[in-house]
C-alpha cells in the first residue's frame, strides 16, 4: 500500500529533511513506486507538486529536497497502486475547494466496494477508491456546515464520517484546509512532536541527520505524522486503530 506523511507547525517550517527519507521509500528503500506528491499551504495559497514517476527517482522530488518551501501545514505521498493505474490523475495528494479554502487529502489503504452517490460539486477525476473517498467527506462537509467550521466542530464531523467509509478496508488518510491537520488510523500511522529543548535526528531511509537545535528558536513546535517511523532515534507514537487526532500549532489537541 501507500505511505503518508504530514506535518504541522506554529510557524513556517520546511519539510525537507523528513522528505528526504520519505522520498527514499518511493522505489529504493521500498517500493512504492506508482508515483508521489505534496502540497504545502501559505497562507490561503498551495503549492502542489505531483509526478508519476517514483519519488526517489524523480526530478521534481529533487527539486523539494533541495528547495526549502516553509509552510504550516504539508502533506505528502508516495503510491502503490492497489486501484487505478500509474499516472498524474491518480496521484495524492487530491486538492478540492469549499467555502473560499483549499483542502487537501492523502490516502493509504484498500476501500472495497465503495461507490458512494456524488453530487455534481465534487466528482473524482481519476478512478482511485481514495479520490472516491475524499469527494464523499468533502460532499458531506458542505451538507453539514454553512461555512468554515471550527477546529473542534470539523473534528466532530470527521469522527462521525471516517468510520462509514472504514468499514469498506483499510482507511488510513491525512487532511487539511491550512488550519490544522486531522490524521486518521485504520491500521499504521504514528507521530512525534518536535519542541525546546531541540535535539539531534538520523533519518531510517538515508545517511543523514539534522541537529534541530540549529535550525529552529525556543518557541517553534512541529509535528510530523507518517506511515511508519521516519527517523532512528526519536519517540514516535503510535496511533490506535480507527483513532482520529488533530494537530494544531505544531501540537496534537486533546481528543
Amino acid at each position: 500500500m501507500c505511505q503518508l506523511l504530514g506535518m504541522n507547525c506554529n510557524t513556517p517550517t520546511d519539510v525537507v529533511f523528513s522528505f528526504s527519507g520519505f522520498a527514499e521509500r518511493g522505489g529504493r528503500t521500498d517500493q512504492h513506486a506508482d508515483g508521489w506528491g505534496i502540497a504545502f499551504f501559505e497562507d490561503r495559497g498551495l503549492r502542489h507538486f505531483v509526478d508519476h514517476q517514483p519519488a526517489c527517482d524523480s526530478p521534481v522530488a529533487a527539486l523539494i529536497r533541495q528547495y526549502p518551501i516553509k509552510s504550516e501545514n504539508v502533506i505528502a505521498h508516495i503510491r502503490k497502486a492497489t486501484q487505478g493505474v500509474a499516472n498524474l490523475q491518480n496521484c495524492h495528494p487530491f486538492v478540492r475547494e469549499l467555502w473560499g479554502r483549499y483542502w487537501v487529502f492523502a490516502h493509504n489503504g484498500d476501500l472495497k466496494d465503495f461507490h458512494p452517490r456524488l453530487h455534481a460539486g465534487f466528482r473524482p477525476v481519476g478512478t482511485t477508491d481514495s479520490e472516491r473517498a475524499f469527494c464523499w467527506i468533502m460532499q458531506e462537509l458542505a451538507k453539514s456546515h454553512a461555512d468554515v467550521p471550527s477546529i473542534g466542530e470539523l473534528t466532530l464531523t470527521l469522527r462521525e464520517l471516517a468510520p462509514q467509509i472504514a468499514r469498506h478496508g483499510t482507511f488510513n488518510f491525512l487532511l487539511s484546509n491550512g488550519q490544522a491537520l486531522w490524521a486518521h488510523c485504520s491500521t499504521s500511522l504514528y507521530f512525534v512532536e518536535r519542541r525546546h529543548p531541540f535535539g539531534h535526528a538520523q533519518l531510517a531511509d538515508e545517511d543523514l541527520s539534522v541537529d534541530f537545535g540549529q535550525e529552529t528558536s525556543p518557541t517553534d513546535r512541529v509535528a510530523v505524522v507518517v506511515t511508519a517511523p521516519l527517523t532512528t532515534n526519536e519517540a514516535w507514537t503510535a496511533f490506535k486503530p480507527g483513532e482520529l487526532r488533530v494537530f494544531a500549532q505544531g501540537a496534537a489537541l486533546p481528543a
